[in-house]
């Protein structure tokens, strides 16, 4: 299937998981555990209906949306994704680049394979930096100076790393530190040549923005003690308030109390998300989690839901149950993974396309009108 036969994201999935050796497309692709949790963000978005409204001019639809005082063209932007250049060569950069062109937000991951310098640089303007708060404070002061001195104007701290996710796909592809040469790996290499010609021609794939401090690596359980933070508290997360002077924002929250507990320490907003399944296989998928958070909120603080978008109908239903704006990550990827930076823009359009096709059944000419009164049904 050719990227102009592609008609939704999961035909581009489709595409990219024959492009793409197993143990790199595994490495995105997959969740933690059972998945259960991956599976029930897709279909929990699928039970939410829509309920239609006609005789309503939609001529004229407008699908930009104001965040933080900046107004983007599309109410959803790109969510980090760590070693997105083990998925596919330059990944990181052209999502970057599409985002700079599209006027949507692109956020760059502590563990992204491109330094967050070349990416904000890249993102013109656009781009947004997610912090893994390390164990060892200086790593954690580092980064944040280095976002500052590249004008990254907002933060967000990702709070759902308490602990590692167990991927059972990446147990089962070996996945180690230093990488493991295997006879799987090999064959997958000399069956994907378009993958395997792009990563020796861009380089070896690493997390960037920790290349120092990673060379002396050895295993999977020292990169996690430098990404990972057992002890991080709401102290913690107040002390970041405090040394962030722009716009922050909580990513993993799925419990309204949490929530609450954010707009009390003066964050600017929180992104419900459950890492895209990618931490644990149980709790609830986030399209049912948002609904009590923006209750208790109460509008005191933005909204962005992330995980499990698959459609553009899917922003409208976040939007619908309380969101603000969207963040997608896979969706984009599986783009990238298709077709570099052609496949990309085709992810983006694909979404764009039928958010405004869902626009105009719904009889809503912009997205910001958008809201639960007489909108939605929930199964």
């Amino acid at each position: 299937m050719g990227l102009e036969r592609a008609a939704s994201i999961d035909d581009l999935r489709t595409r990219a998981k024959r492009r793409i050796p197993r143990f790199a497309f595994d490495l995105v692709d997959g969740g933690a555990e059972s998945e259960r949790n991956l599976r029930r963000n897709i279909e929990a978005f699928e039970e939410v209906e829509l309920t239609p409204r006609y005789m309503v001019d939609v001529s004229d639809i407008d699908t930009r949306a104001t965040l933080f005082g900046q107004t983007y063209n599309l109410p959803f932007g790109m969510a980090p994704i760590g070693m997105h250049n083990a998925f596919w060569p330059d990944a990181d950069l052209i999502l970057a680049r599409l985002c700079a062109r599209e006027n949507i937000p692109y956020t760059a991951s502590s563990a992204s394979s491109t330094t967050l310098e070349r990416l904000a640089e890249a993102a013109a303007g656009n781009g947004w930096f997610q912090l893994y708060v390390s164990s060892d404070p200086s790593v954690t002061e580092g980064l944040i100076a280095r976002a500052e001195a590249a004008e990254y104007k907002v933060m967000m701290v990702t709070a759902d790393v308490p602990a590692a996710g167990k991927r059972d796909r990446d147990i089962r592809n070996q996945l180690a530190v230093p990488f493991k040469i295997t006879p799987e790996v090999v064959a997958g290499l000399i069956a994907n040549p378009i993958w395997s010609l792009g990563t020796l021609r861009h380089g070896r794939p690493n997390i960037a923005n920790y290349a120092d401090l990673l060379q002396s690596a050895t295993s999977y359980a020292d990169v996690q003690k430098t990404l990972i933070t057992p002890g991080f508290t709401w102290d913690d997360l107040k002390r970041l308030r405090d040394r962030w002077k722009g716009t922050l924002l909580v990513k993993g929250i799925l419990h309204p109390s949490d929530a609450a507990k954010c707009a009390e320490l003066g964050c600017d907003g929180i992104i419900v998300s459950n890492h895209g399944g990618r931490q644990v296989a149980f709790g609830p998928p986030t399209i049912e989690a948002l609904p009590p958070i923006a209750d208790v909120l109460g509008g005191r603080m933005k909204i962005i839901l992330d995980s499990g978008i698959r459609r553009g109908a899917d922003i409208l239903r976040a939007k619908a149950h309380g969101a603000d704006f969207a963040l997608t990550g896979r969706a984009m990827a599986y783009g990238v993974g298709a077709g570099g930076a052609a496949g990309a823009q085709r992810a983006k359009e694909i979404l764009h396309l039928e958010l405004v096709r869902a626009l105009g059944q719904l009889g809503i000419t912009s997205f910001e009108t958008v809201d639960a009164a007489g909108l939605t049904a929930v199964r």
